[in-house]
């Protein structure tokens, strides 16, 4: 079931995946989550991802097929967890799926998808602030994540 719609909270474990998003700069905590969970249509979504120690931390999140790698991959929910560094491998967590940031595309180089990424976490950023999203979206990086 998939629905369009902000709001969405699931719970999940976190997973190892192909480690595409450490390669990209971007770190993220594959959350698998029970199969019959509604999720929004794919795209990226500004949100937050609670883990277990109680913390709370703002994320871009990725809900989709990896179209740039994969013509019809498994659909992922991942999320990069903003000024995050740390293993989340096997820690259940809960996320919450906020505004759409935009649909799922598909980039004809990694260097393309990084620069929409770049763009993706300084408007979660933004959106997590409220303020404009700056150009220079670089800090927003984190170097570690499961």
């Amino acid at each position: 079931m998939r629905r369009d719609v902000d709001g969405t909270v699931v719970e999940g474990t976190v997973v190892r995946g192909d480690g595409r998003g450490r390669q990209l700069g971007f770190p993220t905590a594959n959350v698998e989550t029970e199969e019959l969970v509604e999720l929004p249509d794919d795209g990226v979504y500004a949100g937050s991802v609670d883990l277990p120690d109680g913390s709370v931390h703002v994320a871009a999140i990725s809900i989709g097929r990896r179209p740039t790698y994969y013509e019809r991959g498994a659909l992922l929910l991942e999320a990069h967890l903003l000024d995050f560094d740390g293993d989340l491998y096997g820690q259940r967590v809960r996320v919450a799926v906020g505004d759409v940031v935009r649909g799922q595309l598909r980039f004809a180089s990694a260097e393309e998808l990084v620069a929409q990424i770049v763009a993706d976490v300084a408007e979660v950023r933004a959106r997590s602030t409220g303020v404009a999203a700056r150009e220079d979206a670089s800090e927003g990086r984190a170097d570690h994540q499961a």
